[in-house]
């Protein structure tokens, strides 16, 4: 998962590309006396003042001054020649680099006990992390007038304008800058969706299930006594480990999902949850302790409650920015509309080539699809290894962070990177013991290190560990170039989250080939194409209840936490039934309702989907040409829209179309 979501979804609050809903108290008179001024000293860029004249006018407030006062703030500070206003662009985006650079720090270490497998966390620790320190930023340089100057001289584009730059870079960097300061919203609002998304986060890092305590559907003990699995990334992984173990393998996958279904509907016992005190039987949901059955709560809402909060905290913010949540997030940060996203996903989703599949892996499973087969990880070469055999390996290789931090150059020469550029980008990343699944976090300043963070347990790093460290490590190396590699500052990143998630997806698949595990098959193009098509199946299906859940809110904005239960379980099934019924052949299954994401980072599932749309058309432009280099040249492009980036990247626009034509070609 990409870098420091919390830092990201700030940021995009303070840059949401609306305006205030209040009426401005700047006169049309006084923004056309003003316009006329500027285009006197600036007659060939009059279209570009009146954005300027117009976005300023928006966001000024009576407490900014009056009207003549807003006229002399105009003439006094546009700056008419190009090669000043460049001058003073490169200035800004200096201060910026400074500012969001040690914000970024102070955020990191702030929640380093929350990531971190350090010391016990402790109250004091949840309350230091749910604290922001970047919360004034935006009211202090509408304060102090530093967000006007940059509104009138680089003020926002439009998408369809933004296109129009084509390969523009300085073009681009302007209208980066332009992206920032298009809203006023409190700092009070700030700090309480802070709050709300780190308690949430808080309660899913600590989200664990001892499955050395759960019990099969014959009362059974089937999995390690020290086996922790954190819900839901390590459920998940589990299940896929099992794919080639028999009766014994399909005996856990059942027991987990059931613990899924038991996750979801809020049944699950609040004493079995980050706890070894207690047996459990999902199957039943009965509770034992010293052999006998223990009477116990259920969680009951709390899951719920924490969406509710995300959701009641980011609505509060709809007022200042004149859209919705889901608006500014997939129209404004995302780029892309929630209309576009969603019809993209409906396409694949009803691709009738899935029954294909669908079929493929009933007949490789030797029995009817279940639920949990979403996950199926049968076409990918490590299906077909014991991963016992593989965390033996990866836990030799990696006792500690510190063994895989010096690792690192060594996994980017085996990628292709000279030694060179492998040593200069492995000593920006930094390796950490993740207490939750892991996620990396990104520099936001040169000098600083990007966080590869991964779970790694006191005997050592396990494969499912490894595998996601591989997937973060991809994060990073895209963190790295572009932050460090890109000409301007203020292109630093990509177009949004799944751009990156697709350099971790590609840098994920090649995870047997850097322990020295090679696939000789000559089926492997075509498991790769259906492993690539299932895995699109199962994401594009959660995200598209993660979309609907949202849009139920909004339709129910006064919701409780029990009713939002209610729906999301409902809406699970309705989108179940519609796209994955057709080729499992059973309905009313809730598995799409499981992800933690839901709760702890509000809309990102999508990423997830653009992300895998990305990468396969990545890997189709990387065959055959030199990996390391391409990689370098493509992720220094920085923050282009994601048409100009995959445009200039690939030389195709993003499209579903492509995987599909693919996959119907090996039925």
């Amino acid at each position: 998962m990409k870098r420091n979501i919390l830092f990201i979804f700030l940021i995009s609050i303070m840059s949401s590309c609306t305006y205030p809903s209040k009426e401005t108290n700047v006169s049309s008179q006084a923004i056309d006396k003003t316009i006329a001024a500027l285009a006197e000293k600036d007659a060939s860029n009059r279209a570009m003042i009146e954005k300027g004249v117009k976005q300023t006018a928006k966001l000024w407030m009576e407490t900014d001054g009056n009207e003549e006062t807003f006229i002399q703030f105009c003439t006094a500070n546009y700056f008419s020649d190009p090669k000043e206003k460049e001058q003073v662009f490169l200035k800004i985006s200096n201060y910026l680099e400074a500012i969001r650079g040690n914000f970024n720090e102070m955020t990191l270490q702030l929640q380093r006990t929350i990531h971190e497998a350090t010391d016990t966390v402790l109250p004091i620790d949840e309350l230091f992390a749910a604290y922001s320190p970047d919360t004034h930023f935006s009211d202090d340089f509408y304060a102090n007038k530093l967000a006007f100057i940059i509104t009138l001289n680089f003020p926002e584009l439009l998408l369809e304008e933004k296109e129009q730059l084509s390969d523009n870079r300085l073009a681009w960097a302007y209208a980066r800058l332009g992206d920032i300061f298009t809203s006023r919203i409190p700092a009070d609002l700030q700090q309480a969706y802070s709050k709300s998304l780190s308690d949430a986060d808080v309660y899913i890092s600590s989200y664990n299930i001892y499955a050395g305590c759960l019990l099969d559907k014959k009362g059974d003990k089937k999995f390690p006594e020290d086996m922790i699995l954190l819900s839901h990334w390590n459920l998940r992984d589990e299940i896929k480990a099992n794919y080639n173990k028999g009766e014994a393998g399909l005996d856990k996958q059942q027991t987990i999902y059931e613990v899924m279904k038991r996750i979801i509907s809020q049944e699950i016992p609040k004493e079995v949850i980050n706890s070894d005190n207690y047996e459990w039987n999902p199957f039943t949901n009965t509770v034992y302790q010293s052999g006998k059955s223990a009477t116990v709560t259920t969680e009951n809402i709390v899951r719920y409650e924490k969406f509710l909060n995300n959701f009641k905290a980011l609505q509060a913010i709809d007022g200042y920015t004149g859209n919705t949540y889901i608006d500014r997030n997939f129209s404004e940060d995302m780029e892309i509309s929630v209309d576009d996203a969603e019809t993209l996903f409906r396409t694949f989703l009803s691709a009738p080539e899935l029954k294909e599949v669908g079929k493929k892996i009933a007949a490789r499973l030797g029995r009817n699809l279940e639920a949990f087969d979403i996950w199926y990880d049968g076409f990918k070469p490590r299906s077909n290894l014991n991963e016992d055999k593989l965390s033996e390996q990866t836990r030799k290789l990696f006792p500690n962070a510190e063994s895989m931090q010096k690792q690192l150059p060594d996994i980017l020469s085996r990628l292709g990177f000279t030694k060179e550029r492998a040593d200069y980008i492995a000593e920006k990343v930094a390796v950490d013991a993740a207490r939750g699944s892991g996620h990396a976090w990104g520099a936001a300043m040169k000098g600083q290190k990007s966080h590869l963070r991964t779970r790694i347990p006191a005997e050592g790093m396990d494969y499912k560990g490894y595998n996601i460290a591989i997937h973060e490590f991809g994060h990073n190396v895209e963190q790295t170039l572009s932050l460090y590699d890109v000409d301007y500052y203020l292109l630093n990143g990509v177009p949004n989250t799944a751009f990156t998630e697709a350099l971790a997806f590609v840098f994920q698949k090649r995870d047997l080939d850097l322990l020295g595990i090679k696939n000789n098959d000559p089926e492997k193009e075509v498991m790769d194409i259906l492993d690539k098509a299932w895995n699109m199946y199962e994401i594009c299906g959660v995200s598209m209840l993660d979309i609907a859940i949202w849009k139920w809110l909004y339709a129910h904005p006064q919701a409780s936490p029990e009713e939002l239960k209610e729906a999301v379980i409902h809406l699970s099934k309705e989108i179940w039934n519609e796209y994955f019924a057709p080729v499992f052949g059973i309905k009313d299954e809730t598995v799409l309702a499981v992800y933690s994401h839901t709760i702890s980072y509000p809309l990102y599932l999508s990423a997830y989907a653009f992300g895998q749309i990305i990468e396969f058309q990545l890997e189709q432009y990387l065959n055959g040409k030199d990996f390391a280099s391409e990689v370098d040249r493509i992720y220094r492009l920085g923050r282009l829209s994601p048409n100009q980036w995959m445009l200039q990247a690939t030389g195709k626009p993003l499209s579903v179309e492509s995987l599909l034509k693919t996959l119907r070609k090996i039925h």
